[in-house]
């Protein structure tokens, strides 16, 4: 499968559906027909996996160590299946756009094999405050220049 890379901000209608940006939807069309999981990130956004991803991820959580317990706790007990309708949309869970605090504009956000989905001012907050902290020096040995 193609990498899921950037992505834009889109509105969240009254029944908290938001259509899926067309390069993501032919990506997820194509290889899974549409079978997603999302579940719940660290960073306080939302993580959408193609089944198959989520399949492996959910999979190697089983082989983490008993300190990570609470960890594969929040990913695999927030998870839920859920299909890309005939509309191009995803219906996202009330609790889960709760918890990351996405009400009327949903950010997409391109990480390789899955997407993030955030509420787009908490992302905005989240990438100035990485941006104005010091790079780490891994990643300035890392970077293309």
């Amino acid at each position: 499968m193609a990498s899921f890379r950037g992505g834009p901000v889109l509105k969240v209608d009254d029944k908290g559906r938001v259509t899926v940006p067309s390069k993501f939807c032919a990506l997820l069309q194509a290889a899974v027909q549409g079978q997603v999981v999302v579940a719940k990130c660290p960073d306080g956004c939302l993580a959408l996996y193609p089944l198959p991803v989520w399949e492996q991820f959910e999979a190697d959580m089983r082989g983490w160590p008993m300190e990570l317990e609470g960890w594969r706790r929040l990913y695999i007990g927030s998870a839920t299946d859920l299909e890309i309708d005939g509309s191009s949309r995803l219906l996202l869970p009330p609790e889960l756009r709760k918890w990351a605090g996405i009400e009327r504009e949903v950010k997409f956000m391109g990480v390789g094999a899955y997407f993030e989905l955030w509420d787009s001012t908490r992302y905005d907050e989240r990438e100035a405050a990485m941006l104005a902290g010091e790079r780490p020096q891994r990643l300035l040995q890392s970077v293309i220049r």
